[in-house]
């Protein structure tokens, strides 16, 4: 090779070389100004959800600048160093939909002199309303040691702080958590990272909250009996009770309006009120039973009787598109149930449904919801509203006659893999057991009252739908109902009142005293309904997101152990000693 060949080749290495390391150094300067990550997952785990990019996209959400001062950082163990950086990479990805509408801030709480750290811990703690400090236990060199974190963060928007966020639960004073128990910890809240921040957010920028009322004077469920319910949209939502009392005015600024298990008959006024509220625009919940059973009777005598509720709303809500049947909906996809002086002790309970959630985002990938003794619904078409199943039952399912008599013995007669239809697989048997129906309405007492008080100016009576409105009915009145204990108060005049200490909406009481592990959706199906009710979507895609958890194959992993222990011993040797072969091939083959 001439002298000019090997210059020329010199400068052309050279030269690569340089472009090389000027690319690399492009990118990473890049990279540093624009965040961009590749979820290559099946289930997107690691992708916001459309709800979340909408809400973030939103700039009327953001009408003031938010910061977010997050106190996790300093010299932290790996495990809290790797959630530490999941909050920034979410929050970087937040800011690839927000821009400067959103900031945040990283900040250790031990620096500083232990004057200023106690005056700002005692403001972070808030007299147990800001964030609850965390007290981890670890050993280093051989001896003990604690650490006190402050797993959380403060939001201020336009000026003022309005929220805080729990990333990791508070631990009580002499309690702490130990290092090696964390993992599992880390796991989960990195796993609702999302959901946290977007409620967290939501919550701040909240100029005012939609009103929610519940209804009373009609036998509904009490206050003590949906405090479970109320407590998980009141963040959210202005939570009130109602009595309508024949008062056109009763429902007058209400958003939302929920009927829960009314046991007597409304009045046509009251029937009139509530019609009216939906001819504004307003949205309907109903959860009505219609039938009345006697589970004591029940469970003493071994059977007893259903009796019709008759209340009246089920007639109004038939002109809506949403007939509720007086019949029992039995399914093998059920709850069990304990039977103390029967051969069997727990039977499976086919009146006590497990509904199949659909792909309505109102119910997708939430866990089956509990109905009790619940009935079937029938869409009535009318071609003006969109209706829509949202809970059906399994497959091998059924529904019994009007009113049926109810029998301890009925599941002891099926066999152990009970068939209650025919074609047990075929979709047409599941049945209806929640839906919704949108859109615009007729009034239920359209050509039901004389003209002299429709064209009345005072009363406002509304022929049809100024606005769309909603309407969603389950025929379950107790699918939002919780048990609760109740003492005296310090006056010894009134009562006072908490729910148990078993969340009824995520099981069943007497199950759980059995140590029968059976998770329900009630409550994320409840705060879903509500939620796409009043029409904010934002966390309705992360609360029904599908995350994959692929269990091992325990039986695949004792067949092809030895095989993928030699193979990842010998495999690195082997590709060592073939890298080595081929350069000194190529060396000897150069210069021999």
């Amino acid at each position: 090779m001439s002298e000019k060949q090997k210059l020329s080749k010199g400068i052309f290495n050279w030269t690569f070389l340089a472009i090389f390391i000027a690319g690399i150094i492009l990118v990473n300067v890049i990279s540093s100004f624009v965040y961009k990550r590749i979820d290559m997952t099946e289930d997107n785990r690691y992708s916001l959800s459309q709800g979340t990019i909408d809400f973030l996209e939103n700039k009327d959400n953001f009408k003031n600048r938010l910061t977010l001062k997050i106190y996790l950082d300093g010299n932290l163990p790996a495990s809290l160093k790797l959630f530490r950086n999941a909050i920034e990479d979410k929050l970087k990805e937040f800011k690839q939909y927000a821009g400067d509408r959103i900031e945040y801030i990283f900040i250790n709480p031990s620096t500083g002199s232990e004057t200023d750290q106690q005056v700002l811990f005692e403001s972070l703690y808030a007299k147990g309303k800001g964030i609850i400090p965390m007290d981890i236990t670890y050993t280093k060199d051989g001896s003990q040691s604690q650490m006190l974190l402050w797993p959380g963060a403060v939001i201020d928007y336009g000026g003022s702080t309005v929220n805080n966020i729990q990333f990791l639960p508070g631990t009580p004073p002499g309690k702490p958590y130990k290092m090696e128990d964390m993992t599992q910890l880390i796991e989960n809240s990195i796993n609702n990272l999302e959901y946290m921040l977007v409620s967290s957010l939501r919550r701040a920028i909240q100029e005012t909250k939609p009103r929610i009322a519940f209804l009373q004077g009609h036998g509904e469920l009490p206050f003590a009996e949906t405090q479970r319910a109320r407590a998980l949209i009141s963040n959210y939502y202005s939570i009130a009770d109602v009595t309508i009392n024949d008062s056109l005015a009763a429902l007058d600024g209400i958003d939302g309006l929920v009927i829960a298990r009314p046991t007597q008959k409304f009045s046509d006024k009251d029937l009139y009120i509530i019609d009216q509220f939906l001819m504004r625009g307003g949205r309907l919940m109903c959860f009505v039973d219609a039938l009345n059973l006697n589970e004591d009777s029940l469970n003493v005598r071994g059977m007893t009787h259903t009796t019709r509720m008759s209340t009246g709303i089920e007639r109004m809500l038939f002109d809506y598109g949403l007939k509720l049947n007086e019949n029992l909906v039995a399914d093998v996809s059920c709850a069990p149930k304990s039977v103390p002086f029967a051969k069997q002790s727990m039977i499976p309970w086919f009146f006590h449904v497990l509904a199949t959630p659909t792909n309505h985002p109102i119910a997708r990938n939430v866990e089956p919801v509990s109905l009790k003794y619940t009935s079937e619904i029938q869409l009535v078409d009318n071609k003006k509203q969109v209706l829509t199943p949202i809970l059906t039952s399994s497959t091998n399912s059924n529904v019994t006659g009007l009113a049926p008599m109810v029998s301890l013995a009925m599941p002891l007669n099926y066999g152990p893999k009970p068939e209650l239809v025919d074609n047990p697989t075929d979709t047409i048997n599941q049945v209806c057991l929640a839906a919704l129906s949108e859109g615009m309405f007729e009034s239920h007492f359209k050509n039901r009252i004389v003209d002299e008080f429709a064209k009345n100016p005072v009363i406002k009576y509304k022929e049809k739908s100024s606005k769309e409105g909603k309407v969603f009915l389950v025929g379950n009145g107790r699918m939002i109902a919780n048990q609760y204990d109740s003492m005296p108060s310090k006056d010894g005049k009134t009562f006072m009142y908490r729910p148990k200490a078993v969340n009824d909406l995520r099981m069943d009481p007497e199950l759980a005293e059995l140590r029968i592990p059976l998770y329900y959706g009630n409550q994320e199906f409840f705060q879903n309904l509500v939620d796409y009710m009043m029409g904010d979507n934002s966390v309705l895609d992360i609360r029904s997101r599908q995350i994959d958890i692929r269990a091992i194959d325990n039986e695949k992993i004792k067949e092809d152990a030895g095989f993928f222990k030699v193979l990842n011993l010998l495999l690195p040797v082997a590709l060592i000693l073939a890298l080595a072969f081929v350069l000194t091939y190529i060396r000897k083959r150069k210069y021999a």
